[in-house]
């Protein structure tokens, strides 16, 4: 992790960059469950899933998203700051033993309420080891502008 400015006229349209994988484990599905209380037979009980159409554990939706966000985590940018995420879904399951990485792509730029700030909207894919796309958001950041 390392420091890099960057302000909204740094940012153009169509860069993306991609994180290296991850494999989702037991020990993720544990902690997250004890983190959360969300302790769901859907992401705890392998026996009653085997009764299920899916057949298997599925991940939290919300740990996929954590975990997927923490490995885009590579820059401080003390020019721009996060709004929050829009339009997050769940598109496909996540199991145990999955590996996932992320792209992540300058998809907007926008002015913002306040003219010393811009908008920047970062199109999040998160894909697995089959190149299937699992979850999809929209990052909104606001950045400075130059001057």
């Amino acid at each position: 992790m390392y420091i890099k400015s960057q302000f909204f006229e740094d940012y153009t349209l169509g860069d993306y960059r991609e994180t290296l994988g991850r494999t989702i484990t037991e020990t993720d599905f544990v902690v997250h469950a004890g983190q959360t209380g969300d302790f769901f037979p859907h992401h705890m009980d392998a026996e009653w899933c085997k009764t299920q159409p899916f057949k298997e554990r599925i991940a939290h939706g919300t740990l996929t998203f954590s975990v997927a966000i923490g490995m885009t985590a590579t820059e401080i940018n003390p020019e721009a700051f996060s709004k929050g995420y829009d339009r997050l879904r769940f598109v496909k399951p996540v199991h145990i033993g999955d590996t996932i990485h992320v792209k992540v792509t300058i998809s907007e730029k926008s002015e913002s309420k306040k003219p010393e700030l811009g908008q920047v909207i970062e199109h999040v894919e998160v894909i697995n080891q089959r190149d299937e796309l699992v979850l999809v958001c929209d990052h909104i950041l606001l950045a400075k502008k130059k001057g």
